[in-house]
């Protein structure tokens, strides 16, 4: 007969209770300024909910009210030094965090509040309300809350958005020698979410200080968790994944606390990720100041239940019955409070000119100027205000033929033995001598901890490099196999790391490089061969470099290291294998930025591209009695593009035809056709011409692939049909 052998979990999972001994034991410190911190944060929402009721807020009013046990209990035993990131819902777990930073030896309910706290309050009701004394100028608002110096990383609207980053605040954490933590929240909803289940897998097998708090606060919007799961006890993953959980009320703050302090000490021993289930409630709906039970979703006794083990009313009974504080100091504490916030609204608001008692309005010099709109939507550039300069022309090292993988693997091995910040990851870039190219090739026997192998998960270890860059220490490379696989990772690249400089205030770096290669003609079929170009370009915050040659591979790549935005270097598989100069020793010049190269000179047509396309461009300009100009524009975002070696050329050519391969669809060169008309119009003799492939991406069969993508013989019958005009 078969025998069922049962299996048990390597890492622990319990369920963490409290007891009558453990609020005996309690310190009265710990006590009260959990108390404090909990109706500072309660009068605190409870102002917001008024404030956005009164249509003085923009934007949603997420609500932690009911929720700030969890916060407070988990925010107390970290440092200024561990960081935290959370989700859209995040007032309560910014404002703990934040006001530990300002009082880390806890707030003295018999004390009148520092100006430190009062203006922790004001700054962060200030930035939910979209003003300029905010945080980040009023561009985060309500689901944006940033505060680095008190290791507050970010909250994030995306579910689940936020998880992959924390990761990387860990292994920053861990690479610096220091014994800080990091701690992510988020929701039920979040749980099922495909980049948290990729970064405890990640966590796990890296085994990064990363505590995963999950906000169990039994509604995603009005979808219950026993509607969205068949496991309701969410911190039944952990097993699965060898990460040690715990379970606990997330009403009881000090549940929560010692269940913190526990998963702390397991993290900071070096045993890696945890998993903390708070099981809470939110009082109102998703949005608003409405109980869930006005949209149906809830009933009134079960929102009742929860009320009745209210945070502040399970705090204070202790207090009272350990006699630590009496009645009357608890009102004082509650009394104190809301005085605190209605002091933090007269700095913002003032009363409507004739308008009915007590209707307020922001104040005008409250609003941030908008001129401020796109500014730091990229970094300045002052970083290259030192850099080393130069181009072919200006180059003074020895010059030599070589190939371009060479040149893609040595500069990296240079800027890695330069620069100890330097990281790279991907997938099987520490094996297979360099990766499926050869780019990281003899990486990993010179930097061992600086070269990550990584699981197949694009959206956890692109999240993951976006928290080493947002935590500022360590400059991360990372690698996707193919262009493709930046779908995977949609929401990292664009509505996270794209992003960040400007949805948190325009002066955070985000020093991020990207490798991506294009591998069209190669038989890898749709889903292995596009241009992201065309993508990437409409991404606010990106840079993007396209290097045909090894010399520019070099200034390149150099130029997007020192570079503090983010920066995707495009590579084409057709390149890897070609040989042209590059340098024979001098690996540190960095090409400028904004700088395209002529790559042939003439008066008839002027010729744009990029990546492999201009090798093609330029046979096929040898095959035509044409005198054309070949552009390569080797910088290609919005702001780096070089338009005055564009414009110098369509003055002189009136005539401009833009090359590339990749489908129609998704093309670079239609953007970049719309600029040039608007731009340059009265100069042109003729609109401006283009050369793509198909509609579809290219496919497996020789023939068809070829037929979907463009190379020399396009290139040709378009200059032929121009040359006609």
């Amino acid at each position: 007969m078969t025998d069922h052998r049962r299996l048990e979990p390597a890492a622990p999972w319990v369920e963490l209770v409290v007891t009558t001994e453990d609020w005996d034991a309690a310190e009265p410190a710990l006590l009260t300024t959990m108390l404090s911190q909990l109706v500072l944060i309660r009068t605190f929402e409870e102002t917001v909910l008024e404030l956005a009721g009164a249509g003085l807020i923009h934007g949603p009013a997420h609500s932690s009210i009911g929720q700030e046990a969890g916060a407070v209990g988990s925010a107390l035993p970290l440092t200024s030094q561990d960081a935290v990131n959370g989700s859209h819902r995040g007032h309560h777990q910014f404002l703990a965090k934040a006001l530990h930073h300002v009082a880390p030896k806890g707030l003295d309910p018999a004390k009148e509040l520092t100006d430190e706290i009062r203006a922790v309050l004001l700054r962060t009701l200030a930035e939910i309300c979209g003003l300029d004394r905010g945080f980040s100028h009023g561009r985060g608002g309500s689901m944006h809350l940033q505060w680095k110096e008190a290791g507050a990383m970010g909250t994030n609207a995306i579910v689940g958005g936020g998880v992959p980053q924390a990761a990387g605040f860990a292994w920053a954490h861990r690479q610096a020698g220091t014994d800080a933590v990091s701690v992510t929240y988020f929701g039920d909803g979040a749980v099922n979410i495909g980049s948290t289940l990729e970064t405890f897998n990640l966590a796990a097998a890296w085994k990064l200080p990363v505590c995963f708090f999950i906000e169990n606060n039994q509604y995603a919007v009005s979808t219950s968790v026993l509607e969205a799961t068949g496991e309701p006890r969410l911190s039944a993953r952990g097993p699965g994944f060898n990460i040690a959980s715990w379970k606990v009320d997330g009403m009881d703050p000090l549940a929560v606390y010692l269940a913190m302090q526990e998963a702390v000490a397991h993290m900071r021993a070096g045993k890696g990720p945890t998993i903390i289930e708070a099981d809470t409630y939110r009082y109102f709906h998703q949005n608003g100041g409405f109980p869930g039970s006005a949209f149906g979703y809830r009933s009134k006794a079960e929102e009742k239940r929860w009320r009745d083990r209210d945070p502040i009313k399970q705090l204070s009974a202790q207090l009272l019955r350990r006699g630590i504080m009496t009645q009357a100091e608890i009102d004082d504490v509650v009394a104190r409070a809301r005085k605190a916030m209605a002091d933090t609204t007269d700095v913002l608001l003032e009363p409507v000119p004739g308008g009915k008692p007590g209707q307020r309005r922001i104040k005008d010099s409250e609003w941030p100027d908008p001129a401020f709109v796109d500014v730091g939507v990229r970094g300045d550039l002052s970083e290259f205000d030192n850099a080393p300069l130069a181009d072919v022309d200006s180059f003074t090292g020895a010059l030599g033929e070589q190939k371009f993988i060479d040149a893609v693997a040595g500069v990296m091995a240079r800027r890695m033995e330069t620069d100890a910040s330097v990281v790279v990851m991907g997938e099987d870039v520490h094996r297979l001598n360099g990766g499926t190219n050869g780019a990281t090739r003899g990486l990993k026997e010179r930097f061992p901890d600086r070269v990550l192998g990584t699981p197949i998960s694009e959206n956890a270890f692109a999240g993951l490099g976006g928290g080493i860059a947002l935590d500022g220490r360590y400059k991360p490379v990372v690698e996707f196999m193919y262009a493709d696989f930046m779908w995977v990772a949609a929401d990292q690249l664009f509505n996270q790391i794209g992003k960040a400089r400007h949805m948190f205030g325009g002066a955070g770096d985000v020093p991020f490089v990207l490798r991506s290669k294009v591998a069209m003609g190669t038989g890898y079929g749709s889903q292995h061969s596009m241009d992201p170009a065309g993508i990437f370009v409409t991404a606010p915050g990106w840079r993007i470099v396209a290097p045909t040659t090894p010399f520019d591979y070099v200034g390149l790549m150099n130029s997007a290291l020192r570079c503090k935005d983010p920066v995707v270097v495009l590579e084409h598989v057709d390149l890897y294998g070609s040989t042209g100069l590059g340098p024979v020793d001098d690996l540190d010049y960095c090409l400028p930025v904004g700088k395209a190269a002529v790559r042939r000179s003439g008066s008839d047509v002027t010729v744009i591209s990029y990546l492999a396309m201009v090798r093609y461009v330029l046979e096929a300009v040898e095959q035509v009695d044409i005198d054309t100009e070949v552009v390569d524009l080797r910088w290609l975002d919005r702001a780096s593009l070089d338009w005055d070696t564009l414009g110098e050329s369509i003055k002189k050519t009136n005539n401009v035809l833009i090359a590339e391969q990749g489908a129609v669809g998704t093309s670079y060169g239609g953007w970049l056709a719309d600029e040039i008309h608007r731009r340059f119009f009265d100069w042109l003799d003729q609109p401006v011409q283009r050369v793509t492939g198909g509609e579809a991406s290219p496919s497996i069969s020789k023939v068809l692939e070829r037929a979907a993508i463009a190379r020399t013989e396009e290139v040709v019958a378009k200059l032929t049909e121009m040359a006609r005009y």
